[in-house]
């Protein structure tokens, strides 16, 4: 029945189909979270930047520049960062992971600010 052949023939591509997006839904799912980890890295640079010139500001009225740096970091940030205030501040914090396993990745920044001569 020529009928049946073309039923027959819709089913084999429509199931190709289906194991097609099987196959290749594992490898979009790690395109997803590469993406986001990547974003995650980016919001902890410029979170590590904020904080880099909140100590700076400190330091240039006279407060701890250390000590309003890391207040500046997210909570999440400021286990493991580190604040260097010597000659400007320089703030080095691990970008939080989305998932265990993943490798560590540490952004950094600094500021300096230089009270204007008048």
């Amino acid at each position: 029945m020529p009928g049946s052949a073309a039923n027959s023939e819709g089913r084999g591509e429509a199931g190709t189909a289906s194991i097609e997006l099987v196959a290749v839904l594992p490898f979009l799912l790690i395109a997803v979270l590469i993406a986001a980890q990547l974003a995650l890295a980016g919001e902890a640079l410029w979170s590590a930047g904020v904080a880099a010139r909140a100590g700076a500001r400190a330091a240039l009225v006279g407060g701890d520049a250390a000590k309003a740096a890391r207040r500046a970091l997210p909570p999440s940030m400021r286990d493991g960062s580190e604040v260097d205030a010597s000659g400007g501040v320089s703030v080095r914090a691990p970008a939080p992971a989305l998932a265990p396993g993943l490798p560590r990745v540490t952004v950094g920044a600094s500021a300096d600010l230089e009270a204007g001569g008048g």
